[in-house]
Order: C-alpha cells, then sequence, then structure tokens
C-alpha cells in the first residue's frame, strides 16, 4: 500500500508551454557551454597541421590511384 502512495505522488512535473520552454532550452545551453572545455591556441594548431598533413598523405595517395586506374582503362579500351 505504502508503494502505491509514492508512486501517485510521483508525477513527473508538467513541462511548461510556450516562453517558459524557449527560455529553458537556452538556460539549458548557457549550462552545457559553461561545461566545454576548450583547446587552447597551441592544441587548435596542432591538431590543424594534422588535419593537413593527413589531407596531403590522402591527396597523394588517391592521385596514384587514379593514375593506375586511368592507366589500366587506357589499357583496356585504348585510344
Amino acid at each position: 500500500m505504502a508503494k502505491d502512495a509514492a508512486a501517485v505522488k510521483a508525477k513527473p512535473k508538467k513541462e511548461k508551454k510556450g516562453f517558459g520552454r524557449f527560455s529553458r532550452f537556452f538556460k539549458d545551453l548557457k549550462s552545457e557551454v559553461k561545461k566545454v572545455v576548450w583547446p587552447n591556441k597551441k592544441q587548435v594548431k596542432n591538431h590543424t597541421l594534422v588535419v593537413l598533413g593527413f589531407m596531403a598523405v590522402a591527396a597523394v595517395f588517391l592521385w596514384i590511384v587514379d593514375g593506375i586506374l586511368g592507366l589500366i582503362v587506357h589499357l583496356v579500351f585504348g585510344s
């Protein structure tokens, strides 16, 4: 019986409508942005260089694969 009474009392709060939901969204957004750990200048520079390096490697790899496939197509179909 006590469990039933506790279950009845534990009703979830009703969600606000209209402007209340809108303002709650921005309060939650502000609290989440405060939790973000922003990188420092050195980390941003390091990560940028890593990305540019991988892009260069991928570009060279795709250039080589494209050349090989172009050669194969040229040998198969001729010109």
